[in-house]
């Protein structure tokens, strides 16, 4: 199956969006716009007291020494009060932004189509709801209220110095020209720098999780040498992505840097120049080349956490890129008349030009029991999922009812269809809380009676705390086989009328499995069931079987039938039940 990265935001939507969600928030906007620029203000008035000390000094005045050094000490009090209450402010305002930001990107993961979820590189996936998140949360938490707290002080520090002496200004503007080149030539690369960067990470997280994923596949056909050689791949890639970024950082620091010290330099010489032809007072001078100083301060926040800000903002984008996923279907107002299955002349491809299923068609009674065997690689899965509405077909049509599936809005479709594989994911959370996802309402006898149902009642009674035993990341951690059997259990929760079972037993013990799919047998009994078979067992106890060969159906029958015809199905049979050096449970693929 081909793998297709989601798309990212521009730089227009991600602007748009920051705007909107601060603005959100006016009031507590205001609040910490306020507290700052008083605290700002109060960190004005030092380096004017010290100009007046200076002057007095100068012209032979008395000096208070106490009153200097009371009121320097009180604005110095003044500020540090003012400034912890901004900052409180600031971080109030940064984690609501936050929080609903991560709340509307759950709700764009969770209604990603179907189809897009099945394609999507699980590598990409994993780095934008972890990687991508976390830049996110540093870059709101941080990067916002102190880009925000540099902008007020610098804002209100250049107005304190144009009081002061509008002449004393000129020296300042030495760094503009420095530091907006450098900080431009930064800017215009480090967006795209970044991108490359979280994408070539995300490459490098698939790579993993497809060689711990198929560890044992790897082992059995050798690729050891294949799969370093691909992640020394990813890690090449990665590096150099980050490398890139580093040698823009490199650049724009040192040019930073010079553009901090050239003003104080600047204002000090001129300044005098100014003060020995009488243009200015000497306390203007020492204010203006303090406040050059104290410039530093908010000029190195800015700077220094702008580079956060374009982290964050590579993130957001690939967050509400995924709001830009096209829909893949459009749901009508028609509805099935009943449960009939039918598929119609279906061809279905991942890559355009190379068909998987090839005219395709099929027709499952209300209560049948399907099975689907065949080689791997014939299209069994594949066809497994368009029965199950997860992939509208590229032409023809899988209907119920006589309605198309994709036409079907998802809480519909899921409860006419639903689908289960040996993929399957145990949340964090109780075993009750696991299963009741599937039906929320559903009280403990209706739990009880699903997992009694797929033969895992016994073992989950039997744990420390029952249905209340905390399983997932950090709580208790259970066995492939008995995820599995909770997948099955929320299945029969969820009791939608048609279930496609995708190789939905193969981690259980073959006679384990054996039993515990006649115990679902009998619970669904009156349900239609199309079961990817893998054990010819399935094959056997279902009501009819269809061999699926290079995505086509080459035999459809019942089980005698196909035995007696003498073709593919017999050969599977034959081969599976009779050599006496197989077990009789062995898997069949």
């Amino acid at each position: 199956m081909a793998r297709e990265i989601l798309p990212v935001a521009d730089e227009r939507q991600v602007r748009a969006y920051a705007r909107r969600l601060t603005l959100r928030y006016p009031r507590q906007l205001t609040v910490a716009l306020v507290l700052h620029g008083l605290a700002a203000v109060a960190g004005l008035a030092v380096p004017w007291q010290l100009g007046a000390l200076v002057q007095t000094v100068r012209d032979g005045g008395e000096v208070s020494v106490g009153l200097v050094v009371l009121g320097i000490g009180g604005f110095l009090l003044l500020q540090s009060v003012l400034i912890r209450y901004a900052v409180l402010a600031s971080a109030r305002l940064g984690e609501k932004v936050l929080a609903e930001l991560r709340e509307e990107f759950v709700d764009r993961v969770l209604g990603l189509p179907l189809s897009t979820v099945e394609r999507a590189g699980a590598g990409d996936l994993i780095t934008r709801t972890t990687r991508d998140v976390d830049s996110l949360s540093r870059t709101v938490r941080h990067a916002v209220p102190e880009t925000l707290i540099a902008v007020v002080t610098f804002a209100i520090t250049i107005g304190a110095i144009v009081l002061v002496s509008p002449l004393l200004m000129l020296p300042m503007l030495i760094a503009g020209p420095i530091l907006w080149c450098a900080t431009r030539w930064y800017l215009n690369r480090a967006r795209d720098g970044y991108l490359r960067e979280n994408a070539a990470y995300a490459d490098m997280t698939e790579g993993l999780a497809e060689t711990v994923d198929g560890a044992r596949a790897i082992e059995a056909l050798g690729l050891h040498r294949r799969r370093e050689q691909r992640t020394d791949d990813d890690i090449r890639g990665s590096f150099g992505a980050e490398r890139y970024t580093l040698r823009l950082r490199t650049i724009w620091f040192p040019a930073v840097e010079l553009g901090y010290v050239l003003p104080v330099c600047a204002t000090l010489f001129v300044g005098g120049l100014f003060y020995t032809n009488g243009w200015v007072s000497l306390a203007q001078v020492t204010a203006a080349t303090l406040y050059a100083q104290q410039l530093i301060d908010p000029l190195d926040r800015f700077l220094m956490w702008i580079d956060e800000l374009q982290v964050g903002g590579a993130a957001l984008a690939r967050l509400l890129g995924v709001a830009n996923v096209p829909d893949d279907r459009a749901p009508s107002a028609t509805r099935p008349t009943g449960e009939l299955m039918e598929a119609d002349d279906v061809r279905y491809a991942y890559r355009e030009g190379r068909d998987v299923l090839h005219g395709v068609s099929l027709t499952v009674r209300p209560g049948e029991r399907l099975a689907m065997v065949g080689p791997s690689g014939a299209g069994k899965s594949t066809l497994g999922r368009l029965l199950a509405g997860i992939h509208g077909p590229r032409t023809g049509a899988v209907s119920v009812g006589g309605v198309p599936l994709v036409d079907l809005p998802l809480d519909e479709l899921r409860g006419h269809v639903a689908l289960v594989t040996q993929e399957h994911h145990v949340f964090k959370g109780t075993l009750r809380d696991n299963l009741l996802i599937a039906r929320p309402g559903a009280d403990d006898t209706a739990v009880r009676a699903a997992l009694d149902a797929v033969d895992s009642l016994d073992w989950v009674l039997g744990l420390p705390d029952g249905l209340d035993t905390v399983v997932g990341s950090g709580g208790l951690a259970v066995s492939p086989a008995q995820a599995q059997q909770l997948a099955l259990a929320r299945l029969v929760l969820a009791d939608p009328h048609t279930l496609v079972l995708d190789e939905a037993t193969s981690l259980i013990d073959p006679r384990v499995a054996r039993h515990l799919e006649r115990s679902l047998a009998a619970v669904l009994e009156g349900r239609t069931v199309i079961a990817i078979a893998h054990r010819l067992y399935t094959a056997h106890d279902a009501d009819r079987v269809a061999v699926v060969e290079d995505g086509r159906i080459s035999e459809l029958g019942s089980h005698d039938e196909l035995v007696a015809a003498g073709g593919s199905y017999a050969a599977l049979w034959s081969s599976w039940h009779g050599a006496p050096t197989r077990p009789p449970h062995e898997p069949v693929r």
